[in-house]
């Protein structure tokens, strides 16, 4: 594992310090605003100190090493998207461990304007309020209540939003005027799903 002296200043501590809060990943941008040209970055790829995960994203190597969080990936999609995703949807639900989602693509939230595209992702455009959001380190997240209606407005199997909205009640997280409240800003199949859910913790 590579040690960063204190004081220390050089293109690859500089980088490595910014790569640390990423979970080892980083952009071709922020290399290049580090001190790397992108001749440099192309040597460090082929020589193998890092990992080109994707067209202008990279990671140390030494993490591939280290034990590695559930999430450490969805990182990549933050730096994939410019910062402008938020993992969202059922991705979100796994995110925070409700239910049993488990969604075969990373769900993501983005700006009407977002342009890009990749196979391995979901986008779903909408403009989100700082109050629907949680702050992970190196990504952001739908919150828990709207992670549930987002879900349940796109359709999702209704065991999964059922076992997502008990398990958020039973850790008395939100309330059912809460669930219900955001379920009918998603739209009338969120409602009717999320009624669905909270009929079940009545019985």
């Amino acid at each position: 594992m590579f040690v960063v002296e204190a004081g220390e200043d050089t293109p690859r501590t500089r980088l490595w310090r910014r790569a640390a809060r990423q979970h080892g990943y980083f952009t071709a941008a922020q290399a290049l605003a580090d001190g790397y040209s992108y001749q440099s970055q192309r040597f460090q790829a082929h020589s193998g100190h890092w990992e080109r995960v994707d067209r202008g994203i990279y990671r140390f190597h030494e993490f591939a090493d280290l034990p590695s969080g559930e999430y450490d990936h969805l990182v990549r999609w933050a730096l994939w998207s410019q910062g402008q995703a938020v993992i969202s949807h059922t991705t979100a639900l796994a995110v925070h461990d409700l239910g049993i989602a488990n969604p075969a693509r990373i769900h993501l939230t983005v700006p009407r304007g977002f342009r890009r595209r990749h196979p391995s992702v979901v986008l779903h455009h909408a403009e989100l309020t700082t109050d629907e959001v949680d702050e992970h380190e190196g990504f952001r997240v739908t919150k828990p209540v709207r992670a549930i209606a987002e879900s349940a407005a796109d359709g999702v199997d209704q065991d999964v939003i059922d076992s997502a909205v008990a398990d958020l009640l039973d850790r008395g997280a939100a309330t059912k005027r809460q669930l219900l409240r955001a379920a009918q800003r998603a739209g009338a199949q969120a409602e009717l799903a999320v009624e669905r859910a909270l009929s079940q913790e009545l019985t």
